[in-house]
């Protein structure tokens, strides 16, 4: 979501292009600043607009994160979704999967810097709005590479996810690493790496059928 642009503040916009300016106000407040230290006021003020604006949008703070949770998160699991349905050589699949994390949390790549923070990185654990969509993001991903796996596999249900977990979790941990590393390793070359792990474990399991 990109930042706030000059030439919308104070125009007067339809209601879903408000909507967008004042999540992507948001997200640049939410990210510098974390939810508990962000207010309102700095909301509108990021967003070029008065407070009853914001309000006539969203009741309140967390109305706003929860928004922005929303969008994220579906944004990340449409693409792990999308990273195993364009093909089916499972090799691709990997190098794809680790591609969707390393693309959502570099988030500059997308004109998105910081949104990744939001759903891996949130201040707000303790709500239970925000945990449930949290546990929901990390709950599909995982499942939709458990059904690749299990699918192709023909291993048990309980240990196709126990397998997607560790295949996701990897992709975001090292992908999270390599940002706030400050991108020590080029990208590409870092996917190649962790794909590469990740082939050489999940390729040792035996294919349901032949041609799978």
């Amino acid at each position: 979501m990109a930042a706030t642009t000059d030439s919308t503040r104070g125009a007067r916009l339809p209601r879903s292009a408000r909507r967008q300016q004042l999540l992507a106000a948001a997200q640049e407040v939410f990210v510098n600043h974390g939810y508990h230290a962000a207010a309102m006021d700095d909301i509108a003020i990021q967003a070029g607009v008065s407070k009853p604006v914001l309000y006539q949008h969203f009741p309140g703070k967390l109305d706003l994160y929860l928004a922005l949770l929303d969008t994220h998160a579906e944004d990340l699991i449409e693409a792990v979704r999308s990273a195993l349905a364009e093909t089916l050589d499972n090799h691709q699949r990997v190098h794809n999967v680790v591609t969707a994390y390393f693309d959502f949390v570099d988030g500059a790549a997308r004109g998105d810097e910081g949104a990744f923070r939001l759903i891996f990185e949130s201040d707000l654990g303790n709500e239970p709005a925000v945990r449930e969509r949290v546990a929901s993001v990390t709950r599909s991903t995982m499942q939709a590479v458990a059904d690749t796996v299990a699918a192709d596999t023909g291993l048990s249900r309980p240990q196709a996810e126990l397998l997607g977990v560790a295949l996701t979790g990897a992709a975001q941990m090292a992908a999270t690493w390599w940002l706030d590393a400050d991108r020590p390793v080029d990208k590409a070359e870092a996917i190649r790496l962790l794909e590469t792990l990740q082939w050489r474990g999940i390729s040792n399991f035996p294919l349901a059928s032949p041609g799978a």
